[in-house]
């Protein structure tokens, strides 16, 4: 295929997903009913279903990995964020999933590293990884802001600096204390920044 054509063809499906979904999203617009994982197992060896945060005012999903650079930058602001509505009366849940299946990434992987940075979420293994593409996650880190009726208010880039103190635009803190104050906010949707998840290519059915 020449370069002419290749960039023809990613263009024509670019403009197709951007008709069928968000702007950066090829599954998922704002506004759409997230899906829902159910019993997922743990770093905490238990299994976790979205349902379980049904009391929850906004849960931040966020598709994620051990061996990423960019996702183990961002590993501290993710627990410094779930710290800060951490406890009994906080109204938002933190979720990272991972979903690679390189050995570094997998659950025995993930509670050395939850243990070793005293993770104070709930860090969650989809060995078939069908919940990130469900989600139309590409990129590791990737977030999701879901409101009370879990519909997605929010996708895309934690903020704007993958450097924190650099960081200037905190989108999803933003998405968060907007949507808890019930308020609209202006930036719905960022591109995801980091690692691509590393997919199983699906093999097509006979």
């Amino acid at each position: 295929m020449s370069r002419s054509t290749f960039l023809l063809a990613s263009l024509l499906i670019g403009f197709t997903s951007l008709a069928f979904a968000g702007k950066y999203n090829q599954k998922l617009s704002i506004g759409d009913v997230a899906p829902a994982w159910e019993k997922l197992p743990g770093t905490d060896d238990k299994e976790h279903s979205l349902a379980d945060l049904k009391e929850k005012e906004i849960v931040v999903v966020v598709f994620t990995c051990n061996s990423c650079p960019y996702a183990v930058d961002y590993q501290e602001r993710i627990n410094t964020l779930a710290k800060s509505h951490a406890g009994k009366e906080g109204k938002v849940a933190v979720v990272a999933i991972c979903v690679n299946k390189v050995p570094e990434d997998k659950l025995p992987a993930m509670k050395v590293r939850a243990e070793a940075e005293g993770f104070v979420y709930d860090y969650l293994y989809d060995e078939t990884q069908q919940i990130a593409r469900d989600y139309g996650a590409n990129w590791t880190p990737e977030f999701f802001v879901l409101n009370k009726e879990r519909k997605v208010v929010y996708m895309g880039a934690f903020d704007d600096d993958a450097d924190a103190g650099a960081a200037k635009v905190k989108y999803v803190e933003d998405a968060i204390a907007a949507t808890l104050a019930g308020k609209e906010f202006e930036v719905k949707e960022t591109p995801g920044v980091g690692c691509a998840v590393r997919y199983v290519r699906e093999r097509k059915k006979k």
